[in-house]
């Protein structure tokens, strides 16, 4: 797995803080900034981690790896549904252009980033410690 430099690293962590900060403002009432406060940490976070690239043949690892970009995109559109849910952009669309267009956009959007966020931080958590754990038998066997 390739190694993120200082800055790399520092990036990864700030955007990682960042997306707690966000999260943690949008449940205490802080809807506006803190929804741009998460967005732009799961970009920075989920941009670092792209940066990591496996360059081994072990079939695990590159799966857990697809799996870890799959929950980045997750982390990213979590962002987005939060600052739907804050600024509320798309719901003229919705009452326009669909019929029962509140209860559709009630449905569809709102809330949701709770959910994806969850997903998100399950796998993860759990791609991280499979993949260290695979990158220490991996080494062993060298």
């Amino acid at each position: 797995m390739r190694q993120l430099n200082k800055w790399q690293n520092a990036l990864l962590l700030m955007g990682g803080a960042l997306m707690v900060i966000g999260a943690g403002m949008y449940v205490f009432g802080i809807h506006k900034p803190s929804s741009w406060i998460f967005l732009v940490g799961a970009l920075a976070f989920a941009s670092m981690q792209l940066q990591q690239v496996y360059e081994g043949r072990n079939f695990v690892i590159r799966r857990l790896r697809r799996i870890m970009v799959m929950a980045d995109v997750l982390f990213v559109v979590a962002g987005l549904l939060m600052v739907e849910n804050a600024y509320n952009f798309l719901l003229p669309f919705f009452q326009n252009h669909i019929q029962n267009g509140l209860n559709a956009y009630i449905i569809y959007i709102m809330g949701k980033w709770v959910v994806l966020l969850l997903v998100a931080a399950i796998l993860e958590v759990y791609t991280t410690h499979r993949i260290s754990s695979e990158l220490e038998k991996e080494a062993k066997k060298r």
